[in-house]
């Protein structure tokens, strides 16, 4: 009787610990996954600002660069996929979009010198560039977010509860693959 009372006992420990420890697991994989999300809405407020900058710098170009239509559409194109929305992979590569438009957009700027001295043109280019160094910034520690939290969700044993409660990875920000290559500054 003594002997089946703590064997009771100790598989009751065992349990509870088990129940504790698959608790905990859990609330941290949520606090995480809030981390992320919280990362995230960083990300887009800054990406958000940047669409808001946008429209203003391609207007004071616009009067210097007309026959630069091209790159003046695909801005536009740009920013409709933004604002469209979708998941959060279909509006990173928006963004990649965006930035690899905005990138061709500084280079044609470099044919105006008379652009490049509008004051107007200069706060938002100043504007702009500190709005591109703050979401680098912000995407690096999305990333970083994202990092611990898939790792945490793939190692054993959390890959068991990660699984049984519908925990799944997050996607990166990752670069445009574009955008690996530096644009070429030419001068007439």
């Amino acid at each position: 009787m003594k002997r089946s009372l703590t064997a009771s006992v100790i598989v009751f420990i065992i349990i509870l610990v088990s129940l504790f420890s698959v608790i905990s697991s859990y609330n941290k994989l949520v606090t995480m996954d809030e981390q992320i999300t919280s990362s995230w809405k960083q990300v887009e407020n800054l990406l958000q600002r940047r669409y808001d900058l946008i429209p203003n710098l391609v207007e004071v170009t616009k009067g210097y660069a007309k026959h630069e239509e091209e790159i003046f559409t695909q801005i536009a194109k740009a920013r409709a996929r933004i604002q469209d929305g979708g998941s959060r992979e279909d509006l990173i590569n928006a963004n990649n979009e965006l930035s690899g438009a905005l990138s061709r957009l500084l280079l044609v700027v470099e044919n105006y010198p008379d652009l490049k001295a509008n004051e107007q043109f200069i706060r938002l280019q100043d504007e702009l560039a500190g709005t591109e160094n703050r979401l680098a910034v912000s995407r690096q520690d999305y990333n970083k977010t994202v990092e611990t939290y898939n790792k945490k969700i793939r190692k054993f044993p959390t890959s068991i509860i990660a699984k049984g409660f519908n925990f799944e990875r997050h996607p990166y920000f990752e670069m445009d693959q574009n955008a690996k290559e530096a644009p070429k500054v030419k001068f007439n």
